[in-house]
């Protein structure tokens, strides 16, 4: 569809762009380029030893999740001769082939980043045990632990005829030995596949850390486990399946199918194949006839399969090696009021910055609603709440006081399926009424709303969130929660929980915007003013900060708006598709990617509505929604307006100045698609180790004006613009 500005202000339409080859990034290769950025973390030298190993660790598990499901994806599509494009015109084929390489280059570079770990952990007192020699001590211990908590689990199984090949679950890790049986010659080969309740990695007891990999115990005792034969050889190996859930329209029942699913889940197609370098060549061919490879990748590499389980070496009680901790604030405005939430929302609007200010606000939102006689409803949307979750216990305790209390618990939030099937159970029993939403789309939108009795009618309290309500994540997540007893805001909310529970499509909202009704409509009208005020000589300037942005169309609306002159600057953390910097595209479009102590997670979008921004008339959102086709079309999501003063100030000149301006986790796009980490300068600025030391201006309270003041920031203008 050929898109013009208004009015005739911009002559140049979607189609007069480049072709897509031209003006999108691949999005696998774009993950793949975010993976080496958190991989870069890990060898930092500004961070402890430990949270270098958790960036290791996480990077192993962020790749394990993006074969599980895209590239699963993209295998699929092969299998089934589907020749739809990528966003930048390639083919499944060809993106297959593209990716095999580009994932095994980055688990080389895993291996080389954990080679290095490990030299300096030993030093620090902390040794990961590979191939390294035991005193009699460690011997013996290592030797007992194997014969009392792990012999009584395993299941040697012969590889021959009359022994069906194993199943290997997702994730599965294994180990292949090449026997030799002494008392006649005969060759035998077995497999070993590890449980997995074991352990991941096992400490020796004793001051000084020593831990070693399952896999590791396993095979130093291996004679223990076949007497009677000549060990020859051995080699290890995991499995990943294709883990994505395909949801079918006609499903009559989703709490039934999705439990189907989750089964089938675990029996789902082989994608990788993950062997230890030297891995016997005739037990690799074994393998690859049994798991009836079907476009999958093997890859072979030495060092550590599973690298996501140095996790469990994290644990380790050195907090020398770790980041000083952190206790988030509790927002002074609260506790102003002694600690009455619905007092200090309905004084104003109120708005929460997690990690930095704690989640507990929001538990005590909901606490104080189940227990307060004057509320009457409560709804609220679950997409992640995790496994201790005193929001599910809130709700509980709302509903066994007789409120009437609906919960939207989607089941098809990945991996999270079964956590959320349990919670459903469990808010059913306790007599909540409990909605699955769509079949086709995903509520992705975090709502709570609470109507509560007032002055001889109600008033409803909205909570709108850009993370989900999850205790542990909030820790680590850096999130926006919205507060407000704004009438137009409760009346919207009504209407979208009217959305999801009984399809009521809402005609009208007075400021919500819904996805997937009107939110991309509500974006392109805001970019259109930018490009009209360009036009008109006049300061025209976009902001956002997003997770993600992949939807061409939007990014297309983007470069239109920067061929008009609209200076647009966003934070995208993980895969971005649009090219910045572009001549004749996108030669006013800057982006830089921020990974550090926090995980960014906020959106934000902030118009300069005419003037430069910050300003105090730029139009400002917050959402749950990234720049993905999937949230602004097959997605329940919300764009929430920040219409106070305070919370406006807060957001834009507080959260998204902070962002571009820092320095010491920033990278930067370039055209060709590479990311250059910034250079620090002087002086140097960390946003996470700002607002660690800077309480926010919005839960402050009265604070503000009586304690120490809120260091202000200032952008610098400039061809970098790096502040």
């Amino acid at each position: 569809m050929a898109f013009k500005m208004s009015a005739g202000e911009c002559s140049v339409q979607i189609e007069d762009l480049p072709p897509v080859q031209e003006r999108f990034f691949n999005r696998e290769l774009s993950w793949l380029a975010f993976n080496r950025r958190v991989l870069a973390e890990a060898v930092n030298p500004d961070y402890p030893l430990l949270e270098r190993l958790r960036f290791l660790s996480i990077s192993g598990s962020n790749l394990d999740e993006f074969m599980m499901v895209r590239v699963a994806g993209i295998a699929a599509q092969v299998r089934r001769q589907i020749d739809e494009l990528s966003i930048d015109g390639k083919t499944p084929q060809q993106q297959l082939g593209a990716l095999l390489d580009a994932v095994k280059d980055l688990i080389d570079s895993q291996q080389d980043v954990l080679a290095d770990l490990k030299d300096e952990l030993a030093e620090a007192g902390i040794r990961i045990i590979d191939n390294d020699a035991l005193n009699k001590g460690e011997a013996e211990w290592l030797r007992d632990y194997f014969e009392e908590h792990v012999v009584p689990v395993l299941t040697p199984q012969a590889i021959d005829p009359a022994h069906p090949f194993p199943f290997i679950a997702n994730q599965g890790t294994g180990i292949l030995f090449q026997l030799q049986r002494t008392a006649d010659g005969a060759a035998v080969t077995e497999m070993i596949l590890i449980p997995p309740a074991l352990p991941r990695f096992v400490r020796l007891p004793g001051p000084k850390a020593s831990w070693v990999g399952i896999e590791e115990l396993v095979r130093r005792h291996a004679t223990l486990l076949f007497p009677g034969f000549k060990i020859l050889g051995d080699g290890t190996f995991r499995v990943l399946r294709d883990s994505d859930i395909e949801i079918e329209e006609d499903a009559e029942d989703l709490v039934r199918y999705f439990r189907t699913a989750i089964q089938r889940r675990r029996r789902g197609k082989v994608i990788l194949l993950h062997l230890q370098e030297n891995f016997d060549a005739d037990a690799e061919k074994l393998l690859r006839q049994q798991l009836r490879l079907d476009h999958a990748l093997v890859i072979k590499s030495r060092g550590l399969l599973a690298i996501s389980g140095l996790s469990a070496v994290i644990e380790e009680d050195r907090q020398d090696l770790k980041f000083d901790p952190y206790n988030p604030r509790y927002p002074e405005r609260i506790l102003e009021h002694d600690g009455d939430c619905f007092s200090a929302i309905r004084e104003k609007d109120l708005v929460i910055h997690h990690p930095y200010e704690s989640f507990e606000v929001v538990i005590d939102f909901l606490r104080q609603a189940a227990a307060d006689p004057d509320v009457v409803a409560i709804k609220q949307t679950l997409y992640r709440a995790g496994k201790q979750s005193a929001v599910i216990a809130a709700l509980i305790a709302a509903a066994e006081a007789g409120k009437s209390v609906t919960a939207v618990v989607e089941l098809k939030a990945r991996f999270d399926e079964e956590q959320n099937l349990m919670w459903a159970a469990q808010l059913e029993r306790a007599g909540v009424q409990v909605i699955y939403g769509f079949v086709d789309w995903k509520t992705h939108a975090k709502v709570s709303m609470v109507v509560r009795r007032e002055g001889g009618g109600y008033r409803t309290y909205c909570h709108f969130g850009t993370g989900n309500y999850h205790p542990v994540t909030a820790r680590i997540y850096t999130d926006l929660s919205f507060f407000t007893a704004d009438p137009r805001m409760g009346r919207d909310a009504g209407q979208l929980f009217n959305f999801v529970t009984g399809y009521v499509e809402p005609k009208h909202t007075e400021l919500l915007a819904i996805s997937p009704i009107n939110l991309r409509e509500r974006l392109y009208e805001c970019i259109e003013r930018e490009v009209m005020l360009a036009k008109k000589g006049r300061p025209a300037m976009i902001w956002a900060k997003l997770n993600q942005l992949t939807d061409p169309d939007l990014i297309d609306r983007l470069y239109l708006a920067s061929m008009a002159g609209v200076e647009i600057r966003l934070v995208v953390r993980g895969i971005c598709c649009l090219k910045p910097g572009v001549p004749g595209l996108s030669e006013t479009i800057e982006v830089k990617s921020i990974i550090g102590r926090f995980l960014e997670h906020s959106r934000i979008w902030a118009f300069g509505n005419g003037a430069n921004l910050p300003n105090k008339r730029a139009r400002v959102f917050i959402s749950s929604a990234d720049g993905m086709s999937r949230n602004m079309g097959r997605r329940v999501e919300v764009l929430v307006p920040v219409k106070n003063p305070t919370v406006h100030d807060q957001i834009l000149d507080q959260v998204m100045l902070a962002n571009l301006l820092d320095t010491e986790q920033s990278w930067e796009l370039g055209p060709d698609g590479e990311y250059e980490r910034f250079e620090k300068g002087d002086p140097s600025f960390n946003l996470h180790g700002y607002f660690m030391t800077n309480p926010s201006l919005s839960g402050r309270g009265a604070a503000l004006s009586k304690g120490r003041k809120v260091p202000k920031l200032a952008l610098r203008r400039g061809a970098a613009n790096r502040g």
